[in-house]
């Protein structure tokens, strides 16, 4: 036996030992970092690659992201009014690259803030909630963890003689919130 031999064979499987023992601590260190990657963060790092989301009505919409908040996005195709979509109505995402955004993922400000927005905006939509009902009109008032529609056709404004009938729709049933 040669002892070059046996040490060069020693230290061959020392130095295996050593990589695998590193990969086990990059794919330990990696499988973490993914955990602590929110949906969010996936959207915001879009940019302006098209995805295709599902809600919770079986409803795909497709465009590209167009902004990102605390529990909401806008999607929407170049040229037109983005739709509004609660994350919490995602059932699932296509077209969304592997990496993220670092840090904040966007606006800071809620679903509510949004939605109080567009109430400000007197703009009329069209929303749609988990069960696939559609209800059109103006959003009169944003609470904590809901909103009032006063509801009338989408080619008239919001006056007391065009309102048919007042919605309270709670944030957790809304799926899309699109512009009419």
């Amino acid at each position: 036996m040669r002892w070059e031999d046996l040490f060069a064979d020693l230290e061959s499987q020392w130095d295996a030992e050593q990589r695998r023992e590193l990969d086990a601590e990059v794919a330990d260190r990696t499988r973490r970092e993914r955990a602590t990657v929110a949906l969010a963060h996936r959207l915001a790092a879009a940019g302006s690659a098209a995805v295709s989301v599902t809600v919770r009505d079986g409803t795909r919409v497709s465009g590209q992201v167009a902004d990102v908040g605390d529990g909401w996005f806008l999607l929407g195709e170049p040229g037109r009014v983005p739709c509004l979509v609660p994350t919490a109505a995602v059932v699932s995402v296509t077209g969304l690259a592997a990496r993220a955004v670092e840090g904040s993922p966007g606006r800071r400000f809620g679903l509510g803030y949004a939605l109080r927005a567009v109430s400000r905006d007197r703009a009329v939509v069209r929303l749609t909630d988990f069960t696939g009902s559609t209800c059109t009109g103006t959003i009169d008032a944003v609470g904590s963890d809901h909103l009032g529609l006063a509801e009338h056709a989408p080619d008239l404004p919001r006056r007391p003689e065009n309102v048919t009938g007042s919605r309270v729709v709670p944030f957790d049933a809304i799926v899309l919130v699109r512009p009419v």
